[in-house]
């Protein structure tokens, strides 16, 4: 519950497309400009991923959840003293990433470690649900926010409320001991995985493959995310765009127990191929959602499919190679995600800016979103000399 509780916090990321609507229509900022304190963030956040993983491999969740909760309330604190693009870059960008970072490689290795190995899908899934459901009510707290009082006050205000909430929570996270052995009601044997050291991991194919499909799936989502209500008054003329973050969010946190669940059944990569083929039909059909209601179901699709790779990624880099050092493997993994957070919101804003529409980003997207389905495709479990 803690970790479900502390990403709920962490997903303050994603409730960027509300702020940016307002930095570009109050501060006079470009689609462009407005998207790159959100793409450093993302990239901040899946660099951190790495080096968090490895602080929590070793020193457990509890101080690295901590640090994560001082580095996100510290940037967005610092923000609400940002008027500059450069500024905001470096506290939004910088410190509130790192501090996304810290926390979220903080959470789901812990949980994993609780219960028995044959629900990797299931509890990842619950607990990165929280990151994709934490829009629902962070979405119409901002905007509010950002109707009664100034961008620089609302940036202070969710500072406060980031920094408080999580290092609260942080003090419930901790491993369990040492030989450990969840409980089970299965009487099939647990199947034995070889524990890779990340050395060992990044010479293998497998890993390789599964970092590219991460970076061809993160594309397509996080250029709907950062700029989902945006695309509402292009395509729908709509201005309530802040409910499609909502709509996005909602389904985004589906996807992630659902798919976490379906993996659990049919196998990781046999659910990525599905979910990247839907999505892949999503976004070639998505520059024909031009009314509120057709839009509102693109939208849930596409936060669907987008949700469930955070639980299947998660899930197939602890089969593949092990939980002993699940935190840093996973987060060199998740840098693939990373790749494709700056690719897929600056592809957005530049497309945006020179043609006044999203069509060919979502056309590119979908291409990737086809390469990545044919990667997971071919992607098996190594086998440890």
């Amino acid at each position: 519950m803690a970790a479900l509780c502390i990403n709920l916090i962490l997903g303050m990321l994603y409730s960027w497309s509300v702020i940016k609507k307002e930095l570009v229509g109050e501060w006079g900022w470009s689609n462009t400009e407005a998207s790159i304190p959100y793409i450093v963030s993302v990239a901040s956040f899946a660099i951190t991923m790495i080096f968090a993983g490895r602080a929590q491999d070793k020193f457990g969740p509890r101080p690295v959840a901590i640090l994560g909760g001082i580095l996100l309330g510290g940037g967005l604190i610092a923000s609400s003293l940002a008027h500059s693009l450069p500024l905001m870059i470096v506290t939004f960008g910088v410190i509130g990433g790192m501090g996304i970072g810290f926390g979220y490689s903080a959470v789901t290795p812990c949980a994993i470690k609780w219960f028995d190995s044959k629900k990797k899908g299931l509890i990842s899934g619950i607990v990165v649900s929280g990151v994709g459901l934490s829009p629902v009510y962070l979405a119409p707290i901002t905007n509010t926010l950002l109707k009664t009082h100034s961008i620089e006050e609302t940036f202070l205000y969710l500072g406060i409320f980031s920094l408080i909430g999580i290092l609260f929570l942080s003090m419930f996270m901790k491993n369990p001991p040492a030989g450990f052995i969840p409980q089970t009601n299965s009487k099939a044997p647990t199947a034995k995985v070889n524990d890779f050291t990340w050395q060992e991991m990044v010479r293998t194919k497998p890993f390789w493959l599964l970092f590219g499909a991460f970076l061809m799936g993160g594309t397509a989502g996080l250029m709907l995310i950062g700029h989902i209500a945006s695309i509402a008054k292009v395509q729908a003329g709509w201005e309530g765009g802040f409910m499609l973050v909502v709509v996005l969010a909602v389904f985004n946190a589906i996807g992630r127990v659902s798919g976490g669940v379906l993996s659990d059944k049919i196998g990781r990569t046999t659910s990525m191929f599905i979910f990247f083929l839907v999505q892949a039909v999503n976004m070639f059909l998505f520059s024909f959602y031009e009314s509120v209601p057709v839009l509102i179901v693109g939208t849930a699709l596409a936060g669907w499919a987008y949700g469930a790779l955070f639980a299947l990624f998660p899930a197939a880099t602890g089969d593949f190679f092990g939980m002993k050092n699940f935190g840093v493997n996973y987060g060199l993994i998740f840098c693939g995600w990373g790749v494709g957070g700056i690719v897929g919101p600056l592809l957005g804003g530049f497309v945006a800016d020179a043609t006044g529409a999203y069509t060919i980003s979502y056309v590119v997207s979908a291409c990737m979103l086809l390469v990545g389905a044919a990667i997971v495709k071919f992607t098996k479990a190594p086998v440890k000399a």
